[in-house]
């Protein structure tokens, strides 16, 4: 489908992924329709890809009540600025992006001035409050899928969906070749890689980082040959990283805006949750996938979600198959034990592979974000 229309479309991503996500997609929006303008909420992704980006959203990418409560007063200040655009520049289009309390605002905002809404990674409603699929649908005009399963949760209560397929399928590929690799980032091919991923939110490097180092340093003094990387998120910047790198006496490879380079280097990972961890299972590395939240979040959260898992490659499995340390388990000794474990223990790490090569078959072929595009243009283009 082209376009040729002068369509201005307003993105809400709150978070890392939904600023890659959103820039993925308008990257794809302009080859079908070079016109269309692009403006909003997001990060360096979406600025990269020629989105105007209003409000850098950085500083509000967090999970869990307390924290919300900390940053409350510039979670507002974004979505007022959002709301101000919708009625002053009315664009022909709100693109929502996951952050999904924050968006549902914007969105019944800009649906009562008119605007359509298409709603971009659906709210996990199989995982808590299954309820909550009535009050999206009230609020927007299509809500996008990128997993198969979920459409049967919006189809039940008549809400307009589209399973559109995962957006990191397409996007998560190596640039270079393993070995390539290995000589760029000056890591030695005959020793064993540790990956650590920390997250892509300030509160996930305070709690989660130093657990991670710890866990590093007893993993370097039972195995010496172990190499460590550690991909830097574009939305923590050097100094959040110095903070708590500063004091470890680890030789840790920093790698910047290569991830995927970087994971395939490893023969584990360690990572935080979050769509990290899918993406390592597309690459086909064994994993530990960990989670901290303040005490009262983790609480709520618990009585609040219906799944017993939290990391998605197990969601999408059905079962565990990547183990997963939350809260109090989370610590350098359980982290450091499971690690050793994956890269020791033949069996175990031969089980967690095949598992991951099903889950990369179940997300399919990809297209992710070229079917949004075309699903966003069709929008446009209707009544």
């Amino acid at each position: 489908m082209t376009i040729q229309a002068d369509y201005s479309v307003l993105f809400s991503a709150g978070e890392s992924s939904g600023d890659q996500h959103a820039a993925n997609m308008f990257l794809e929006l302009k080859q079908c329709s070079p016109a269309i303008r692009g403006l909003g909420m997001g990060g360096a992704k979406m600025r990269q890809a020629g989105i105007d980006v209003r409000y850098d959203s950085a500083g509000i990418g967090v999970i869990g009540l307390v924290e919300i409560l900390k940053h409350y007063g510039e979670i507002r200040r974004a979505l007022n600025l959002l709301k101000q655009i919708i009625v002053q520049e009315k664009p022909d289009l709100l693109v929502c992006v996951d952050y999904k309390e924050f968006n549902l605002k914007l969105a019944r905002f800009a649906k009562s001035r008119g605007v359509k809404v298409l709603f971009y990674v659906s709210p996990q409603v199989w995982a808590w409050r299954p309820g909550r699929v009535v009050t999206y649908g009230k609020a927007i005009d299509m809500m996008a899928v990128i997993f198969p399963f979920e459409t049967k949760y919006y189809e039940a209560e008549h809400v307009p969906v589209r399973y559109v397929g995962h957006p990191s399928v397409d996007k998560v590929h190596p640039q270079r070749s393993r070995s390539a690799d290995f000589e760029l980032f000056g890591l030695d091919l005959g020793r064993p890689v540790v990956g650590i991923l920390p997250g892509s939110r300030g509160n996930e490097i305070k709690r989660i980082l130093p657990v991670m180092l710890a866990a590093a340093a007893k993993l370097a003094a039972q195995r010496p040959e172990l190499q460590f990387v550690l991909p830097q998120a574009d939305s923590i910047s050097d100094a959040e990283l110095a903070a708590h790198l500063g004091d470890s006496a680890l030789a840790i490879k920093i790698v910047k805006q290569q991830p995927y380079d970087a994971i395939q280097c490893c023969d584990a990972v360690m990572t935080t949750s979050g769509t990290a961890s899918l993406e390592i299972a597309l690459l086909g590395v064994p994993m530990v996938i960990v989670y901290r939240l303040a005490g009262f979040s983790y609480w709520l959260g618990k009585r609040l979600v219906k799944i017993p898992f939290i990391g998605l490659p197990n969601i999408i499995a059905g079962k565990t198959i990547v183990k997963e340390l939350i809260q109090a388990e989370l610590t350098p000794d359980n982290l450091a034990a499971e690690i050793v474990q994956l890269l020791a223990d033949g069996d175990y790490r031969q089980r967690c592979l095949t598992e991951l090569q099903a889950v990369k078959q179940q997300l399919g072929d990809g297209g992710g974000s070229r079917n949004m595009a075309e699903l966003a243009l069709e929008m446009l283009s209707g009544p």
